[in-house]
């Protein structure tokens, strides 16, 4: 039976979720756009802000099922069917009041590629780290206008490092991209699709010449990272082969 309501303002809610899990206890992150906007709060900049309809979060392998009982106690309704089919995965559940969906990824963050979570997901208190963040972005194989927007945001407020915390780490980033040629190669895409978008957005010169040169020190990272024995096996073949899945799409 539910505890409490979802608040209608989609910022308040993500905080007020975060804020009662750290209280619970309840290993839950946020993801996605929101993720990127809550990070940076009342200083991000106003020419990158966009609408944000649904939530995102992602938890633990084997967590399912406490992390269910928290969101039925917020307020949301779960998608039985699905979660009974999906819940070692992925879990689905609906603010009806506000009529937005919520997400749940269990484990990893699994769409075109398979970015992993568990190990990192204590690093921040309220999001995936920096470099998961991007990561969630740059393996969408058909990025949209929204992705787009996110991921000049997070290179337009942090900076890359090799390190955590308000910086992107990219020795991370090179390293999933070493061992894995479809995510790299998805990536690789995505560079170029976020150079040639940058002027469709309000942003100053300077500020655009300061996420194009956080992505080329991003992307000269993974280049330089040495790669696995995989990873030259499958540059051999290429695009001549499929190197993505497709996320499938799920709601009411």
């Amino acid at each position: 039976m539910a505890t409490d309501t979802p608040l209608p303002q989609i910022l308040d809610e993500a905080r007020r979720l975060t804020a009662a899990a750290a209280e619970q206890d309840v290993p839950i992150r946020l993801v996605g756009g929101l993720a990127v906007r809550i990070r940076v709060d009342e200083t991000f900049h106003a020419g990158l802000s966009r609408e944000y309809k649904d939530i995102d979060l992602v938890t633990l392998k084997g967590r399912s099922k406490p992390v269910a009982r928290f969101l039925q106690e917020m307020g949301y309704e779960p998608h039985q069917q699905f979660n009974a089919m999906n819940g070692s995965e992925r879990l689905l559940f609906f603010d009806m009041g506000n009529e937005r969906q919520l997400d749940v990824f269990v484990g990893a963050f699994r769409m075109c590629h398979e970015i992993p979570i568990t190990e990192r997901i204590t690093l921040d208190a309220l999001t995936l780290p920096l470099a998961e963040l991007l990561l969630t972005k740059f393996q969408i194989v058909n990025l949209n206008e929204k992705d787009l927007r996110d991921i000049v945001a997070i290179l337009h407020h942090h900076d890359v490092a090799d390190k955590d915390g308000d910086t992107i780490n990219a020795a991370y980033v090179a390293q999933l991209c070493g061992d894995d040629w479809g995510l790299w190669r998805t990536f690789q895409m995505n560079v170029v699709r976020v150079r040639e978008g940058l002027d469709q957005y309000d942003l100053a010169q300077h500020e655009r010449e300061t996420v194009e040169r956080r992505l080329d020190r991003l992307w000269e990272r993974i280049d330089a990272q040495p790669k696995s024995r995989s990873w030259r096996m499958r540059d051999r073949i290429g695009d001549r082969k499929k190197w993505y899945d497709e996320p499938e799409e799920v709601g009411g």
